[in-house]
């Protein structure tokens, strides 16, 4: 077999719109594109290598043939690179996770016309009206025909010639009302058909149209001294206004539109369909997609409309978008992107249905597998904080002092946004003296990241410094000094306004109050916080014991410590019988204890 050659394979495609076909080894048609410029757009996967993803390195690899159909124009290329896809179903294209049969809403074509709902399209001459995504919003449709329009529900064949012939006989359904008759020729054909015509306005989402007709038919029938006919208009008048109150109206000057949104993920998309036709949302549908190459909102955005057009057999010759397609516009389709209006909040609702149908699926996801949440949780917080790669080890630091006395500092450590308790750490200052925040951060940060670097371990993706610009400058200072300032990214985090400060940059970031990245900063800071402050307390609580002892005459250094370890506390010290005090400190310094937990002046010392 010959080997394959790009380069050669380059020269014979032509720089023109239309798509392009990728085969493997075994000639199996594995991807499906479209491009304008078809030489561009395939060398561009063998040409810029460096920019592609993983996964389409995968598919480049296994390209051993490449096939290409020239079209006219974009529009056509994209509505044939759709039905390519949908035909073969290329392994590395992105299909629509939605493998439903939706429900249609048909008018046989036969004498008489039945109106049901149906799984089935059948190509038989009958009018078929929908898919519906909703299953119970098309039985609402189809049981307020049936409550407006006596319609037959038998399967008989109503030939003129059956009926003429007396073959058939009414049944309970029009001793109850629900039907005319037509078997036996009590409703005529021409009278039938008038009740189909408003039936396929309803359908065609024409309401207006025959509220308007049956407004028309009360007039006349009052007029005409007809109350009963009037008072039956006026009935189906009336459920025909409740049924359009519960639809979603929009603006009756919006007459066929299609709108579209998008919200995606790192691994998976979610598309939204809005279907309007004179004013009101007659169709809506939300899909998944799962991403296969890493791809585009654009390209997703772009696949979905086709598929969900063709889906739903939509003629609208416009259609909303939130943002440009990588596809021109035609006289015979228009994509529009609405600032402001009817249209604009139209396209406001498709993505507030996109977001609540993302939200439900990625928890539903995320509970079945919790490192889902995990990769999502860390992918927007590198996305968020312009990081180079994922944080899946972050630090923060935090000091601690009381007017610069038993000066602490104190670490924690976050591994896959949980806290690493293992791993905190904190340090007693030596450095410095009085009350200098600045000097404290400067050495611990000093510190730790020496020892880190001592001992051949890990440095973290993200350092979080909890103060303002000063305190973030005197951490940069040492990681200067340690040489590791372009390995990390380090910023504060100023309690106040919560911003969030880059070295060097005096703008800080101010993230959304309710955004998940900050409630991880957030919570890294806090624990640093109590876990400084609870170490300081020990401190300085250990410390003024300390202090407490060291005024007894007698005692020295060694006595206390081992008083201390004995006893754990100076409380302890106090209340524990002579006896046991014995066991650990002479005589002498028994009676220089007691004395002085008495109250009693205390002997001079000799010199």
């Amino acid at each position: 077999m010959k080997e394959f050659d790009y380069k050669e394979e380059l020269t014979k495609i032509p720089r023109k719109p239309g798509v392009y076909q990728y085969f493997d080894k075994d000639d199996s048609l594995i991807y499906v594109g479209k491009a304008k410029n078809l030489r561009n757009r395939v060398g561009s996967y063998f040409t810029n290598d460096r920019q592609l993803n993983s996964k389409t390195k995968v598919l480049v690899r296994k390209i051993n043939r490449i096939a290409f159909t020239i079209v006219d124009t974009e529009i056509d290329a994209w509505l044939l690179e759709n039905n390519l896809i949908k035909k073969h179903q290329p392994r590395y294209n992105i299909l629509l996770k939605d493998d439903k049969t939706y429900p249609w809403i048909v008018i046989k074509n036969e004498h008489f016309p039945r109106v049901f709902w149906t799984r089935k399209y059948v190509k038989d001459g009958s009018k078929y009206y929908g898919p519906y995504a909703s299953v119970g919003m098309m039985h609402i449709i189809l049981d307020m025909i049936r409550e407006l329009f006596p319609l037959r529900t038998c399967n008989l064949n109503l030939s003129r010639e059956n009926i003429e012939k007396g073959k058939y006989k009414v049944c309970l359904e029009y001793q109850l009302g629900n039907c005319k008759g037509p078997c036996e020729s009590y409703q005529t054909e021409e009278d039938y058909d008038r009740n189909l015509s408003d039936i396929k306005d309803i359908l065609n989402g024409k309401i207006t149209v025959v509220t308007s007709r049956l407004k028309e038919q009360i007039k006349a029938a009052a007029e005409a001294m007809d109350f009963e006919s009037a008072h039956r208009a006026k009935v189906k008048l009336d459920k025909l206004s409740n049924y359009q109150s519960r639809s979603t109206v929009v603006s009756a000057s919006i007459s066929n539109v299609d709108v579209f949104s998008i919200a995606s993920e790192d691994n998976f998309a979610f598309v939204n369909f809005l279907k309007v036709v004179n004013g009101m949302v007659i169709q809506t549908q939300t899909v998944e997609l799962k991403k296969k190459l890493d791809e585009t909102d654009v390209e997703l955005l772009s696949l979905a409309i086709q598929r969900l057009r063709s889906k739903f057999r939509s003629q609208a010759s416009e259609i909303i978008v939130p943002f440009e397609l990588d596809i021109e516009g035609t006289n015979e389709l228009r994509f529009v992107i609405p600032k402001a209006g009817d249209k604009r909040k139209l396209l406001d609702l498709s993505l507030k249905n996109v977001a609540y149908f993302k939200k439900e699926r990625m928890t539903h996801y995320e509970r079945l597998n919790p490192e889902l949440k995990t990769e999502r949780l860390l992918a927007k917080i590198q996305k968020d904080l312009r990081l180079k790669e994922l944080p899946r080890h972050m630090e923060c630091f935090d000091n601690s002092n009381i007017q610069g006395a038993y000066p602490v500092s104190a670490i924690v450590v976050f591994k896959d946004a949980k806290p690493s308790k293992k791993d905190y750490r904190h340090f007693n200052v030596k450095t410095v003296e009085g009350p200098n925040d600045f000097a404290t951060m400067e050495e611990a940060v000093f510190r730790r990241y020496r020892r880190v670097l001592d001992e051949d371990q890990s440095l973290p993706q993200l350092i979080v410094i909890d103060g303002g610009k000063g305190q973030l400058s005197a951490a940069l200072k040492s990681l200067k000094l340690l040489g590791i300032e372009k390995q990390v990214t380090v910023i504060g985090i100023a309690e106040r306004l919560e911003e969030i400060y880059y070295p060097g940059d005096q703008f800080p970031l101010y993230l959304d109050k309710k955004s998940e990245t900050l409630r991880v900063i957030q919570h890294l800071r806090d624990e640093a916080h109590r876990f400084g402050i609870t170490f300081h307390r020990n401190q300085r609580s250990r410390k003024t014991f300390v202090s407490e002892l060291d005024r007894i005459p007698g005692l020295g250094k060694v006595s206390v410590d081992k008083l201390l370890k004995t006893f754990r506390s100076v409380k302890k010290v106090r209340e524990a019988p002579d006896l046991e005090l014995r066991k650990v400190i002479s005589a002498k310094q028994l009676q220089s204890l007691r004395q002085y937990f008495a109250g009693q002046s205390l002997p001079k010392q000799k010199d």
